[in-house]
């Protein structure tokens, strides 16, 4: 019991560490398992779960890959869907084909281990290629395309790498090739299947409420499960496609929502995360690694030098893809928890079919996973600003309300140089916007299609402007997720009793007060109607903001800060403003 609770606190310490410290959690997850298993024999993983660790990677791995699907969205494929099926395919078989090469020349491996090798590491993974691209935040067609690529190579590799393994153990390694192209065929058809009927029982189950909504989370991962180890049953190792499929259906139902199943899965991923990555880097020994050699750290260069750039120019050729994005496509290419779990099993499995180099499976892929985790993880960011593909922090405004007051404010950070978007379904509040030369959607900003319709990019914090106090909370409760919640803001709630505001609307059920507590839509209508307007100020050392305070003394109420870098802070009531000189402030103002 101690050991298993070990192996869960250092999971979750090693990847708060590594938030917190923007690091690789990849990389201290196994630092910690290396450390509390070989090194200081504190776990001991066949001790502690003993003939279920194979059958717990394996439920693991289907649950987190059924989390990445989860992530993928159909309306990011137009304009990229060949790159990333061509990623999938020709990519990946000339990332097998060079590592198999490597490993067989430069490792000296085994003919079969060498292609066995070069199949696992034709895998990412959604754990390690999702917070990358959170951290580097690259623009939204490399974004798109190496997240589907990390969530879809996993069970594409894997299935091949399983077939690959199969007919070593059976003794039939030269009919691989054929043995390979059936299981292929046969896994996509079992496994499309399997996810299909899965993801449609969920639907038909939650939109005929035949679950209670507190059931929802365990009955999901209940029938992943179930579609997991069925798909297996009758086409074995399947079962990755099948979950992955389920996945990317639910996600993309518009007629059922899936957000609270969604952060469950986020939730359990992160534990399950950290229990695989110790429990596995626990079981490694340290004598295996100091055989490495430099011919081990040859290995790792040919696989990030020339395996990931030959096989992205392969695949995007004649794709319409810049220079610089298929440049940024080559520098990323980590490897996670499918390669690490895979290679145990796989390594584990040889050694019991008397395989001499059955350990050295694991060695190498862990070296991988470890050296590439480091190199992307180091040079991503720099890379992508570099090639001039990486989105700086997005200072934008979506505006909930294109109402006047919502107009006047968006034409003065237009003014000013930033992205707007006015978003109302007062087709004449719309139109005025347009005549004014703003950008408008017309529609419910609530719409399962809205985000499908409309163009976010370099826009990174919403405005909910209407008078309709339900409509801004949930407008930006729906946002919090894409914006983050310090970013999603409205206007304070019209009573007079602040007590009762608070106990209608609490914080966790709405966006953060705009201006100030009492600045509501009916008090800023009545302050415009008076004649205040918005104004522009510059704060200087001759003119300070306690002048400019003095000056406007009849009416002065601070929207936002504009400082030189051009981003700007929002003022708001729960956060002290520090203006400075060389900045500006945005005020609505009477002379």
């Amino acid at each position: 019991m101690t050991g298993l609770a070990t192996v869960l606190f250092l999971g979750i310490v090693a990847q708060w560490i590594a938030w917190r410290f923007h690091l690789p959690s990849i990389i201290l997850l196994l630092l910690f398992g290396f450390v509390a298993g070989p090194v200081t024999g504190f776990i001991d993983p066949d001790q502690l779960v003993g003939e279920m660790l194979p059958s717990l990677v394996s439920l693991s791995v289907a649950l987190i890959l059924f989390e990445g699907g989860l992530s993928l969205r159909l309306r990011e494929l137009p304009g990229v869907r060949r790159v990333i099926f061509s990623l999938i395919s020709i990519g990946m078989l000339v990332t097998w084909a060079i590592g198999a090469f490597a490993a067989h020349y430069i490792l000296e491996l085994e003919f079969s281990m060498s292609v066995l090798l070069g199949a696992i590491l034709t895998v990412s993974g959604p754990t390690v290629i999702v917070p990358l691209l959170r951290d580097i935040r690259p623009k939204a067609t490399v974004s798109s395309i190496l997240k589907w690529e990390g969530i879809l190579i996993d069970p594409v590799g894997a299935i091949v790498a399983v077939l690959v393994f199969e007919a070593m153990i059976l003794g039939e390694f030269s009919k691989a090739p054929a043995h390979i192209a059936e299981g292929v065929i046969m896994t996509i058809v079992v496994g499309g299947i399997a996810g299909t009927v899965g993801a449609l029982l969920l639907i038909f189950l939650i939109k005929r409420y035949l679950i209670p909504d507190y059931l929802q989370n365990s009955v999901s991962v209940a029938l992943v499960l179930l579609v997991f180890v069925s798909s297996h049953h009758f086409q074995a190792d399947s079962g990755l496609l099948s979950v992955t499929v389920m996945g990317i259906f639910l996600a993309n139902w518009s007629s059922i929502t899936v957000r609270h199943i969604v952060e469950f899965k986020e939730n359990l991923q992160v534990l399950l995360i950290g229990i695989l990555f110790i429990l596995l880097s626990a079981r490694m020994e340290l004598q295996n690694f100091k055989e490495v050699g430099f011919g081990g750290l040859i290995f790792l260069a040919i696989l990030i030098f020339v395996a990931r750039p030959l096989a992205v120019f392969c695949s995007t050729v004649g794709s319409g893809l810049s220079w610089r994005e298929r440049a940024f496509l080559s520098s990323v290419a980590p490897r996670g928890i499918v390669a690490a779990a895979v290679a145990s099993l796989f390594s584990l499995g040889l050694a019991q079919g008397g395989f001499p180099q059955a350990e050295l499976i694991n060695t190498y892929t862990f070296l991988v996973i470890v050296g590439a985790g480091l190199v992307y993880g180091l040079a991503a960011r720099p890379m992508a600003r570099l090639l001039d593909v990486e989105q700086v922090q997005p200072q934008g405004v979506l505006l909930l309300g294109a109402h006047a007051i919502a107009r006047k404010i968006a034409t003065k950070i237009r003014d000013e140089g930033f992205k707007v978007v006015l978003v109302d379904t007062n087709w004449t509040n719309v139109s005025l916007a347009k005549l004014e030369g703003l950008p408008t959607y017309y529609g419910n900003i609530l719409s399962e299609h809205f985000l499908d319709d409309i163009d976010l990019e370099g826009i990174g914090r919403l405005f909910a402007l209407t008078p309709n106090n339900e409509a801004n909370s949930l407008a930006a409760l729906r946002f919090s997720e894409h914006f983050g919640r310090a970013e999603v803001y409205q206007l304070p709630h019209d009573t007079a009793d602040q007590r009762e505001a608070s106990d209608l609307h609490p914080k966790h059920l709405r966006g953060r007060y705009l201006f100030g507590p009492d600045e509501n839509y009916r008090l800023l209508e009545q302050q415009i109607d008076d004649g205040a307007v918005l104004k522009t100020i510059n704060i200087t050392e001759e003119f300070s903001f306690d002048d400019i305070q003095e000056r406007y003394s009849k009416l002065f109420i601070p929207l936002f800060l504009i400082a030189e870098s051009k981003t700007f802070e929002v003022v708001t009531h729960d956060v002290k403003l520090s203006p400075r000189a060389g900045q500006k402030i945005v005020a609505l103002v009477q002379e």
